[in-house]
């Protein structure tokens, strides 16, 4: 649950007005995206996320973004040879992969990959904008086969190449899972329902991992840099953590018939519950009646009618006791779950969609850059000087 932070104010005027976690501070412009107070929607570019969802493949809106227009037929073919030439991963970063203990996080392999692939790089960095998309471009085809294989080889399975006539959310699916039967990759209401996922988890303005990319690019240091750096925001509970922490709530309920005792409880002792409230949004989360009504569609799928159960009674008491409702990473995380994900993959997938909005700010700030470097209001000890040892 994330709690809404007011600022911190002083009644004297020698006192700085402090605003915890920079609540309400607006620090730089952007044209990226915005949420219109008015709608309640979350738009890039100017197109509601619930539209593109609707009508756009996530290479669209990764074009979209990087570009501020959405592309024509031949713009769109164009960027996806261009992406699926790039898929493949080179030995090295296989053997790495490989060679990292199955029990660290996967976030830890993605950042760890993202670095490797910063040295190879064979174009000394430049803060052009079209190095930096090309940057882009190359992360968004080759993490998802990273991702791809790391599920594979902590199952004891065999990588699966890449695909490059398939699109970027089934080529995902079928590197993952393959392409049987069961596969959801085989299945066209499985691929759609992680492309929308991808689509309205690609941006969301100045939040934590984008603004920590932000403030790495002021420094003026290199792009693969604040990747990495975003990706390390990214994996805290507190931001795209959260998805795997409602998932991990719901096994731990397991039986929806004890799901209003849990929160019930939860909420009496003040325990945190994840996927839930938002800082942006005053009357819900703008995304969530996409992923939601996804969610329902793959339980009725792949008989999950437990989870959509359970996360109707779990809203339901959370609303009823504080008004708070439900967040992106509330649908997402069992809807991942009956797509047949790990749950502790279910943060690297957001970074699969997030690399897109992530390097769309990065150009952004180098275009206008000015380093990101606020002010502390210091409250410890006043100057004082070091005592003398005894004997000197």
């Amino acid at each position: 649950m994330t709690v809404m932070t007011s600022a911190t104010k002083h009644t004297t005027t020698n006192e700085p007005e402090i605003r915890k976690g920079l609540y309400g501070v607006i620090a730089d412009y952007t044209a990226v995206s915005k949420v219109v107070p008015e709608t309640n929607s979350l738009t890039y570019r100017g197109y509601p996320v619930q539209e593109l969802c609707e009508h756009c493949s996530f290479e669209e809106v990764a074009y979209l973004l990087w570009n501020g227009e959405l592309p024509t037929e031949t713009e769109l073919a164009d960027f996806n040879r261009e992406g699926r030439a790039l898929r493949a991963l080179d030995q090295g970063l296989v053997d790495l992969v490989r060679t990292l203990p199955d029990t660290c996080h996967p976030m830890d392999v993605l950042r760890t990959a993202v670095s490797y692939l910063g040295t190879k790089d064979p174009e000394p960095f430049t803060t052009d904008t079209e190095h930096i998309r090309r940057i882009g471009l190359h992360l968004m085809a080759q993490l998802p086969t990273a991702v791809a294989l790391d599920i594979r080889r902590r199952r004891g399975e065999e990588f699966v190449e890449p695909d490059l006539d398939r699109s970027f959310a089934e080529n995902f699916l079928y590197m993952v899972f393959g392409d049987g039967e069961d596969s959801p990759a085989s299945n066209p209401g499985d691929v759609r329902a992680f492309e929308k996922s991808l689509i309205l988890y690609a941006e969301h303005s100045f939040n934590a991992s984008t603004f920590t990319s932000r403030v790495i690019t002021s420094t003026r240091s290199d792009a693969y840099s604040a990747l990495t750096g975003a990706i390390g925001a990214l994996k805290g509970p507190l931001h795209g953590g959260a998805n795997e922490f409602v998932m991990h709530t719901m096994l731990e309920i397991d039986d929806p018939a004890r799901a209003e005792e849990w929160m019930t409880d939860a909420l009496d002792n003040k325990r945190l519950v994840m996927g839930f409230g938002h800082r942006v949004y005053k009357s819900g989360d703008s995304r969530v009646p996409t992923m939601e009504a996804e969610l329902r569609s793959l339980a009725e799928r792949h008989d999950g009618g437990k989870w959509v159960e359970m996360y109707d009674i779990m809203a339901g008491v959370m609303d009823g006791r504080t008004g708070i409702k439900p967040n992106l990473d509330f649908p997402s995380g069992p809807a991942y779950h009956l797509l047949g994900f790990p749950v502790e993959f279910f943060t690297p997938l957001f970074v699969l969609a997030r690399v897109t909005g992530w390097t769309a700010h990065i150009v952004e700030q180098y275009e206008n850059n000015s380093l990101i470097r606020p002010l502390s209001a210091y409250n410890g000890a006043e100057q004082r000087s070091v005592p003398a040892k005894s004997g000197s």
